[in-house]
């Protein structure tokens, strides 16, 4: 473990030596040439991705934060947008009781939103936690539309005549099946709060409005 931290330490620092370096030699060189501008250009142009990370195991809070911290740090944030530990609900039974849990879904895993082009690829790699990107010989890959809405990892716009009180049924998740009232509606997130019966008493739970059907009573 300590070989471990000591390695992690030194491409942190590594890292940001090189990071340094690249934003002094970028305030010595103020006007941007062409090449630059037109690179610039393109960079903007570039549509923003959702790519996977791969991490130390249980590394993922760790290398989480950090990348939040050299895009502070080295002002990306019109390059990446978004970090995510991927999580998920189970049902866990302990002692004879059953209770809901969260859980990493992807563990040694992290997901980023992005704008990724190959001057990103050390600030990123060199993150302390991280080990690369996820994709052909280590290489980014950006997921396919299809992946992104399996991983829900963009809200899915959902047209339904929902109010406070409505009965509705759980019709995804660990809680399929499931019949509780709405008890708050957000819909700028897509998120219903749903109290439902579970292991005997009433519980609050915040599921996706893509998860749920009203039921007309």
């Amino acid at each position: 473990m300590e070989e471990k931290e000591t390695k992690l330490e030194q491409e942190d620092q590594l890292n940001i030596n090189t990071s340094e370096q690249v934003g002094e030699n970028s305030s010595v060189n103020n006007e941007l040439s062409e090449d630059e501008k037109g690179y610039k250009e393109f960079v903007e142009s570039l549509p923003a991705k959702w790519y996977v990370l791969h991490t130390f195991s249980g590394y993922e809070n760790v290398a989480k934060e950090n990348l939040e911290t050299v895009v502070e740090k080295f002002n990306l944030q019109d390059r990446i947008f978004d970090i995510i530990i991927p999580m998920e609900d189970v049902v866990e039974e302990k002692n004879g009781k059953k209770k809901l849990v969260q859980r990493k879904a992807m563990p040694c895993y992290i997901l980023v939103k992005m704008k990724y082009a190959d001057d990103l690829w050390h600030n990123v790699t060199r993150t302390r936690g991280i080990t690369g990107f996820v994709g052909p010989k280590g290489r980014p890959l950006a997921l396919t539309e299809e992946e992104v809405l399996k991983l829900r990892l963009e809200k899915i716009k959902v047209d339904i005549n929902l109010e406070v009180n409505d009965k509705v049924e759980i019709i995804d998740g660990p809680l399929n099946g499931m019949v509780g009232t709405v008890t708050a509606i957000n819909t700028e997130n897509g998120i219903a709060s749903v109290v439902v019966e579970m292991f005997g008493r009433e519980t609050s739970v915040d599921v996706e409005l893509s998860q749920i059907r009203k039921i007309n009573q």
